[in-house]
């Protein structure tokens, strides 16, 4: 479902990814941990092309996302065709970015209706279930002003799947969240990967990890050290930075 190839991004003279690959199965959930400054996020926006690789491409679903192939060299598609290849990857980000004047009904029909132009009882019917989906059924007629940021990130999360994407991205979806919201959000998430959604998800939620995700890699520096099953990764990693680094962040001393 998912192809990076050779992954390389530069921000000025600051060398963020230096040749990431990753492949990622229909229905699979891959969580990324590493230090902050690590190029996980950074990574998560080459997928869509929020962040354009310098070198390298990447493919949903078999195509090539941003490019097409010439004869001698890849060739950049226009914004158009990259905004409808984008309609296949959801993203959710660490601010929840709701649009403040719209219901949490509205702001997960805006999609569908502007993006997609479904209908708006069609658009309103799948917006219910979505919101349903994730607990909020009750918060259709609510302003982002009066939810709560866990209420607005499930929101949030909703909006993403009005657009049926083939893969969802997580940037760290929980970190603006107080303690007793993060759990909410996560629960969510947890139902998706037993639905068989195929996500990708940056996170320091190494319990979450360990209970959805199929493979775990831990990257730092620009590259990816290591990666395994959660029961590799968080019980036994092999490299010695992954292991100092989830002994600190499961509570070690």
């Amino acid at each position: 479902m998912v192809e990076a190839r050779g992954i390389h991004k530069y921000f000025g003279h600051n060398h963020v990814l230096r040749g990431v690959d990753l492949t990622v199965r229909k229905g699979e959930v891959v969580v990324i941990v590493g230090p902050s400054g690590g190029g996980k996020s950074t990574f998560l926006r080459t997928i869509n092309h929020l962040d354009v690789p310098d070198e390298g491409w990447v493919r949903i679903d078999g195509e090539l996302l941003g490019y097409r192939a010439g004869t001698t060299d890849m060739l950049a598609v226009s914004d158009a065709t990259l905004s409808e290849q984008r309609r296949q990857i959801g993203m959710v980000f660490q601010q929840f970015n709701l649009f403040s004047h719209m219901t949490a009904l509205d702001n997960v029909m805006s999609g569908p209706v502007q993006v997609l132009r479904v209908g708006k009882a069609k658009a309103a019917e799948e917006a219910r279930r979505l919101l349903a989906l994730v607990g909020l059924e009750d918060k259709a007629a609510s302003y982002p002003e009066q939810l709560s940021g866990g209420q607005q990130q499930r929101v949030a999360i909703a909006r993403a799947l009005a657009m049926h994407p083939k893969v969802m991205l997580f940037d760290e979806p929980t970190s603006s969240l107080d303690p007793e919201m993060v759990h909410e959000v996560l629960q969510v998430m947890l139902a998706l990967s037993q639905q068989g959604m195929t996500m990708i998800i940056v996170t320091h939620e190494i319990q979450f990890a360990n209970k959805a995700a199929d493979r775990i890699l831990f990257m730092e520096g620009g590259v990816v050290i290591e990666q395994g099953s959660p029961a590799e990764m968080v019980n036994n990693p092999r490299n010695e930075r992954t292991q100092r680094f989830l002994h600190l962040v499961t509570g070690g001393i």
